[in-house]
């Protein structure tokens, strides 16, 4: 039987726990998106970055929401467990354009989507929230919002009130609608265990090279464990040392660990 909206929202909203945090290898294609599957993945994140670059656009809200939208619900279709989506920052000028955003994502089947503050007054995400929320009731969909705040990811404002105004920003965000935190940027473990005791919905965190590691994160209080565009990266940059090894040395090396061709049609040939 097929899983409803309903049914993996609730699902997803189920996997944010301390005790097991729900781990995230971010997809950005179809294909990406099976092996994630395949590979145990209980639910599947985009990254914006990667679908942004997978379509020939940076990162950035350079993206039409088309052209988005029409990646993210391929994805959505593709896999059986429950798709949350990186919409940025809502792909669109205003509040009106990111609840048209979020009503073509739910359309989708998603059950949840990331969107970002950026260097945007908190205000602004505040609006886009609330319209994200009302998009979604209007949908009669349960839609996990995630709130993106970069204040450390890029740096933002005096580093001695970042902490305290990382805060401000999120309470500000959890009363307009969002059911999650992201705070990207931050690794060390005496600042995620301060903003999990803080912050009273799950917390989300980027981790890569360097990081504590799932567990440890779940022990400060994490609840959610992303990967963000690293995968994407890594996959790229695998696709560069075999570029440069042929047109090096002229060898192959680098294609030693690719997944077997059998392996990756067949995974693109079950139905779903």
């Amino acid at each position: 039987m097929t899983a409803t909206q309903p049914d993996k929202a609730h699902l997803f909203r189920s996997l944010h726990t301390r005790a097991e945090p729900l781990a995230l290898a971010n997809a950005w294609d179809v294909a990406s998106a099976r092996v994630i599957e395949a590979a145990g993945a209980p639910a599947i994140a985009t990254t914006s970055a990667g679908v942004a670059w997978s379509l020939g656009s940076p990162d950035g809200d350079a993206l039409a929401r088309e052209r988005a939208l029409e990646l993210i619900s391929r994805i959505a279709s593709a896999v059986v467990v429950p798709v949350t989506a990186d919409i940025e920052g809502g792909y669109g000028g205003d509040a009106a354009d990111v609840a048209a955003t979020v009503t073509g994502v739910l359309s989708a089947g998603v059950v949840g989507v990331n969107i970002e503050d950026g260097t945007r007054p908190p205000g602004e995400l505040a609006k886009r929230l609330a319209a994200a929320r009302q998009a979604a009731d209007r949908a009669g969909a349960d839609c996990f919002l995630n709130a993106r705040v970069d204040t450390y990811l890029f740096g933002l404002g005096d580093p001695g009130s970042r902490f305290e105004e990382t805060l401000d920003r999120a309470r500000r965000y959890v009363d307009a609608g969002a059911d999650g935190i992201f705070v990207p940027g931050v690794t060390d473990s005496a600042t995620i265990g301060a903003l999990a005791r803080a912050i009273s919905v799950p917390l989300n965190v980027m981790a890569g090279p360097g990081a504590p590691t799932v567990a440890e994160l779940g022990a400060l209080g994490v609840a959610r464990v992303s990967l963000g565009s690293g995968v994407a990266q890594a996959a790229y940059a695998a696709a560069r040392r075999a570029a440069q090894d042929l047109f090096g040395d002229g060898d192959y090396g680098s294609l030693t660990d690719g997944i077997t061709f059998p392996e990756l049609n067949a995974l693109l040939s079950e139905p779903r």
